[in-house]
C-alpha cells in the first residue's frame, strides 16, 4: 500500500491529472493487498480452526478489522470514481471544477458511516490510505504470524513424535517401561508434553510467537520453540540411555567375564597379601604389619545378581548395576594391591638393605680392601642381622650404616687409628 501526495492550494489541470493517476495506482495497490490477504493460506486456516486463548481474541478483532478495511476501500473507490467523473466532464476544467476536484482530492471529502461508536468518520483520501495501511499491517501481522507458527512447529512436533514412537518401541524391547525405569517415566512425560504442545499450537498459535525487538513489520519475529526444544533434549537424553541399555545387551557377557576376572585378581592379590603377612611376621621383628581384609564377598553377591538379570533379559536393571560393579571392582583390585604393598614393605626394606650392603662390599673389593679385618667384621655383623629370622630392621639398618661409613673412610685413605676410632 502507498501514500497519496501532499495537500495544497487549488490544483491546476496537470496537478489534478497527476493526483488522479497516483490515486489510481494507490487504488490498485490497496485492492491487490486486500485480495492477497483474502487468499492468504494463514487467513483460511484461521477461519477454519477451532481457536482458543490469545489467537481466538486477536482473530475475532482481526476479522472485524478486515471487514472495516473493505468498507474503507469501498468508500475510497467511490470517492475516486466520483473525482474521475468530475474530471471527465470537460477536457479543460474551469475554476469551479478545479476547486471541486481539489476539495475531493485533498479535502475531507470521504465519509464512512457506521464504522465505530461514531455515526460517521470523515477522511481525506491521504488520511484514508494511511488508515487502511495501518489496519492492513495489523491484520497481516496476525495472519502471517499464525501461519509462520503453523508452518514451523506442528511439522517439527510430528517428526519428534515419530522419533518418540521409535524410541518407545526400542525401550519396550529392552524392558524400559513406565513405573519400572526412570527412562520409561521420562518417555511417558515427553509423550504427554508433545500431545499437549501440539494441541495448543494448533488452537493458539499466537501464544507461541516471539516478536523481534524493535521490529514493526508484519510477522517480525520467530516462533517460540522453547517447549519443543526442551522436549527434544529430554528425548535425546532418554535415547542415549536406551542405547546404553542396548549396548549392555550386546556386550554384557564380555563385561561380566571381565568383572569376574578383576574380582578374581583382587581375591588372589589379597591371598598373596595374607601369605606375605605371615612371612613378614615370621621374618621381621619389631615391625607394624597391617591386617589384610577378607575377599570381596559383597561384590561377588552383586555379580551373581547381575548374572541373574542377564539370564532373565532385565537389561534396564543390568545396565546401572554393571556400571557400578565395574567401578567398584577396579577400586577393590587397587585396594588389594595397596594392601599387598603395605604388607610387604618390611621385606622390601630388608631387600634394599641387603642390596646396599653387598654393593658396598663389591665396591671395597674392587679397590683391594676386601680383607680389611674391621670391614670384614662389620660386614659379618650386618649380614647376620639381615639374614637372620626374625630380623630387627632398625638394628640391621644401623649395622649397614656403620659398614657404609667405615667403607667410605677406607676408600678415602683414612689411617688405622681413624678406622679404630670409628668403631
Amino acid at each position: 500500500m502507498g501514500v497519496t501526495g501532499p495537500p495544497g492550494p487549488v490544483m491546476d489541470r496537470d496537478e489534478v491529472d497527476r493526483a488522479l493517476a497516483r490515486l489510481g495506482a494507490e487504488h490498485k495497490a490497496v485492492e491487490d493487498s486486500l485480495l492477497a490477504l483474502q487468499d492468504h493460506a494463514g487467513r483460511r486456516l484461521l477461519e477454519g480452526a477451532g481457536l482458543t486463548g490469545t489467537t481466538k481474541e486477536r482473530w475475532a478483532e482481526t476479522e472485524r478489522t478486515i471487514t472495516l478495511l473493505w468498507t474503507y476501500f469501498d468508500a475510497y473507490s467511490a470517492a475516486l470514481r466520483e473525482a474521475r467523473e468530475v474530471r471527465a466532464r470537460r477536457r479543460w476544467p474551469g475554476r469551479e471544477e478545479l476547486a471541486e476536484l481539489t476539495e475531493r482530492l485533498r479535502g475531507e471529502s470521504v465519509t464512512v458511516s457506521g464504522t465505530s461508536a461514531k455515526l460517521a468518520e470523515r477522511f481525506t483520501l491521504e488520511r484514508l490510505v494511511d488508515r487502511m495501511n495501518e489496519l492492513y499491517a495489523r491484520s497481516l501481522d496476525v495472519v502471517v504470524t499464525a501461519d509462520a507458527v503453523w508452518s514451523a512447529l506442528p511439522a517439527r512436533i510430528d517428526l519428534l513424535a515419530a522419533e518418540l514412537h521409535r524410541t518407545r518401541s526400542l525401550a519396550h524391547s529392552v524392558g524400559v517401561r513406565p513405573g519400572e525405569h526412570p527412562a520409561g517415566d521420562d518417555l511417558e512425560s515427553i509423550t504427554h508434553e508433545l500431545a499437549s504442545l501440539r494441541a495448543q499450537v494448533v488452537t493458539d498459535p499466537l501464544a507461541f510467537w516471539r516478536p523481534a525487538a524493535g521490529s514493526s513489520a508484519p510477522g517480525g519475529g520467530r516462533p517460540d520453540t522453547d517447549r519443543y526444544d526442551r522436549a527434544a533434549r529430554a528425548l535425546e537424553d532418554v535415547r542415549r540411555e536406551i542405547e546404553a541399555v542396548l549396548q549392555v545387551r550386546q556386550d554384557s557377557e564380555a563385561r561380566l567375564l571381565r568383572l569376574r576376572d578383576v574380582l578374581s585378581r583382587a581375591d588372589r592379590t589379597l591371598a598373596e597379601a595374607r601369605a606375605a603377612r605371615g612371612e613378614v611376621l615370621a621374618k621381621i621383628a619389631a615391625s607394624e604389619v597391617p591386617v589384610v581384609s577378607g575377599p570381596p564377598t559383597a561384590l561377588q553377591e552383586r555379580l551373581a545378581t547381575a548374572a541373574e538379570y542377564r539370564r532373565h533379559a532385565q537389561w534396564h536393571r543390568l545396565s546401572p548395576l554393571l556400571e557400578a560393579l565395574e567401578r567398584e571392582a577396579e577400586d577393590e583390585l587397587l585396594r588389594a594391591r595397596e594392601q599387598l604393598t603395605a604388607v610387604t614393605a618390611p621385606l622390601a626394606v630388608r631387600a634394599e638393605l641387603r642390596g646396599r650392603l653387598d654393593a658396598y662390599k663389591a665396591k671395597v673389593a674392587r679397590h683391594g680392601m676386601a680383607e680389611d679385618p674391621l670391614l670384614v667384621e662389620r660386614y659379618d655383623v650386618a649380614r647376620r642381622m639381615l639374614w637372620s629370622a626374625p630380623c630387627d630392621l632398625r638394628v640391621a639398618e644401623q649395622a649397614v650404616l656403620r659398614y657404609q661409613r667405615l667403607a667410605a673412610e677406607v676408600l678415602s685413605g683414612a689411617g688405622p687409628v681413624d678406622r679404630r676410632g670409628s668403631q
